[in-house]
């Protein structure tokens, strides 16, 4: 049997990973897995971006649609994100059930596959849309990359729930979610350098090419997740979960701590959809070029990635391992108010992408890590089932339900966006206390 899986405690960060890396080969699987589901990713981001803030309405949406809503006095211009995330949301109705029938119905070697490789050949598609100029390729493509974001990467910590103890999740998700960061810096630096030569339509494969990857290393990570349910005694992945397709749902309705990470996340996307379309309006205006769009979103990125990756280095391991997911969950939300306070008194474009940037970095550097590690020490019903409903129907109703809610305000007034921003972070802070009560209630490693 390989080295036993026991997290670096000695030394500096260089030398803990070194010590790390030696001890769990699992760890340079990881580490490549989630390096490539990252760069895949944020080659297509910004593409999804521009679509998003494009003012081409035959670019984003098929001209039978723009024409029916014209026909019923709608100017659809003027409902851009709010249609987008409406349809979303009734995606992820009628494919989370699908998803719970696969996890339920198949072993990991097989489901798992099988969600990256659906991703791969629908990006094949795209290639041959975007090549073609297809009408209507903005919102088929927001669609789905909004999808596969949600999807492969909570299939992605459900599997590393499965490899590593909780113990050792503390001590490496902040070095794994390093590896995505670097991920994330090469995928706009990619397309930043790309897109103005090779056009988007070839963005599709290279992305796809990083996701063939991913496969591989499913394939070899598989060892580790077996190892570790033999010698904790734990239910084999290797065989189908059984049960409901609903599961995820029923789970989340019945138990409290899944009821609280669900209203975390409910409330964390918030701020985060409010943000976002603020800044969608702001660089609409500004950039009427797809490809000037697609340049700034990926200096966004960038700027993103650069803070996540500093903190996730410096201070995440530190703080899961010598205090547990608290500092993880609530230093991001006090952040968060502090960010939105600030705006609500002077909501200047800069600013916005300025909090926009520490938004998102605190949540990939700290929020995320914190909320995966609790999944470690739950069973697998709850980790690919109830984890990916809240990350895929729940977050989406969310991203929904604030989409309306921003219309509703910047109809009221612009600095409404910002005050009900600071509420909203205010209520995920509430969530988090919810959760870190009944987070405490569950086993620890032995």
């Amino acid at each position: 049997m390989s080295a036993p899986l026991a997290p670096a405690t000695v030394g500096g960060p260089v030398r803990q990973l070194t010590q790390a890396l030696r001890e769990t080969p699992a760890l340079w699987w990881s580490f490549l897995y989630f390096f490539c589901l990252l760069s895949g990713y944020y080659v297509l981001r910004p593409v999804r971006e521009a679509m998003a803030s494009s003012s081409d309405m035959q670019e984003v949406f098929p001209p039978s649609l723009i024409a029916w809503f014209a026909s019923h006095g709608v100017a659809l211009q003027d409902f851009v994100l709010q249609f987008l995330f409406t349809c979303v949301f009734l995606i992820m109705l009628v494919l989370q059930p699908v998803y719970g029938w696969l996890v339920s119905r198949h072993p990991r070697r097989v489901f798992m596959p099988v969600v990256y490789g659906f991703f791969i050949v629908t990006l094949l598609g795209f290639h041959v849309m975007f090549d073609s100029d297809v009408p209507g390729r903005g919102m088929a493509f927001f669609f789905w990359i909004t999808v596969f974001n949600l999807f492969a990467v909570a299939v992605f910590w459900s599997f590393m729930a499965d490899v590593f103890t909780n113990v050792q999740a503390r001590a490496y998700y902040g070095y794994i979610g390093a590896a995505g960061t670097i991920g994330a810096f090469l995928g706009p630096i990619i397309t930043g350098a790309l897109v103005q030569r090779v056009g988007i339509a070839n963005l599709m494969l290279v992305s796809a090419g990083f996701l063939s990857v991913c496969l591989l290393c499913i394939w070899r990570l598989r060892h580790w997740a077996v190892l570790r349910e033999r010698e904790q005694q734990l239910v084999s992945g290797e065989k189908p979960m059984g049960g409901s397709v609903l599961d995820g749902l029923k789970l989340i309705a019945r138990e409290p701590l899944l009821r609280w990470l669900a209203v975390l996340v409910v409330f964390g996307v918030g701020v985060g959809t409010l943000l976002y379309n603020e800044q969608a309006s702001i660089v609409r205006a500004a950039y009427p070029d797809p490809e000037a769009r697609t340049a700034f979103y990926s200096h966004i990125d960038l700027a993103v990635n650069a803070l996540t990756l500093l903190v996730q280095l410096g201070l995440t391991r530190w703080l899961l391992s010598r205090h547990g997911v608290a500092p993880a969950l609530l230093i991001p939300a006090f952040a968060i108010i502090v960010g939105f306070s600030v705006l609500a008194a002077s909501p200047l474009p800069l600013l916005v992408a300025v909090v926009q940037i520490v938004t998102r970095a605190s949540e990939f550097s700290l929020f995320k890590p914190a909320r995966e590690t609790i999944y470690t020490r739950v069973d697998r019903q709850w980790r690919y089932k109830a984890g990916a409903a809240i990350d895929t129907v729940v977050y989406r109703g969310a991203d929904l339900s604030f989409a309306w809610l921003h219309k509703a305000l910047t109809l009221m007034g612009p600095h409404l966006v910002f005050v009900g921003g600071v509420v909203v972070a205010g209520m995920m802070t509430v969530a988090a206390f919810g959760v870190l009560r009944e987070e405490k209630k569950l086993p620890r490693d032995q």
